[in-house]
């Protein structure tokens, strides 16, 4: 295999004909292998990697006895050689129940109402907003100590023509102190976030 080049957003949506065929693909090859009976659900999130080929990381959600579940797979494709193979298949948590598709998180509205809608606080999407979030305050900020996200407390997201916005209330540790900020993400339509709001709540000492 060649030298593994970095992970990168894939350049199709995650709703792209492409990336979902790869995704129903993963879940059956798993199926397969495992005698399983998991059902394609959606894409929350797909990345890729330049290999001998290409390495596509997937974060699907199927739904395994009624329950949803999130799985991250990674499937090998080599299209001259008409090349596809499943590398990795592994469960990473339960999918709450959400009201915002994953298109939404995507930045793309479908026939929805306009308003804030609660997201689970594992979604890919929103930890990744989240990490932005932390990065950002932490270039703000003039202290030496770094920031690390602890947890995300509770997460609302909404669609507005072409930009994702996640208000979110995160706790981080920055030294021996633990602390919350009360923030909003926006995501563009080509996944850049932006940290638009940023409001400290609270700071609590660790040794309290």
């Amino acid at each position: 295999m060649a030298t593994l080049g970095g992970v990168r957003e894939s350049e199709g949506s995650q709703n792209s004909v492409e990336i979902e065929d790869l995704a129903r693909f993963a879940v059956d090859e798993h199926n397969k292998k495992e005698n399983a009976l998991l059902e394609f659900a959606r894409v929350v999130k797909a990345k890729e990697q330049v290999v001998a080929g290409t390495l596509h990381h997937l974060t699907v959600e199927v739904i395994d006895a009624g329950k949803k579940k999130l799985y991250e797979a990674k499937v090998w494709v080599k299209p001259w050689l008409h090349f596809k193979e499943l590398q990795e298949f592994n469960q990473v948590g339960d999918s709450d129940s959400v009201t915002i598709t994953a298109a939404d998180l995507g930045v793309k509205r479908v026939d929805q109402e306009p308003g804030w809608r609660t997201v689970p606080s594992h979604d890919p999407v929103v930890k990744d907003a989240a990490d932005h979030a932390v990065q950002t305050i932490q270039q703000r900020s003039n202290s030496l100590a770094p920031y690390e996200l602890l947890d995300i407390l509770h997460a609302k997201a909404d669609v507005i023509e072409d930009t994702a916005k996640f208000d979110m209330l995160l706790k981080v540790k920055r030294g021996t102190k633990e602390e919350k900020y009360k923030v909003e993400v926006h995501k563009t339509l080509e996944g850049t976030f932006h940290l638009n709001q940023m409001q400290q709540e609270q700071a609590e000492s660790a040794s309290e």
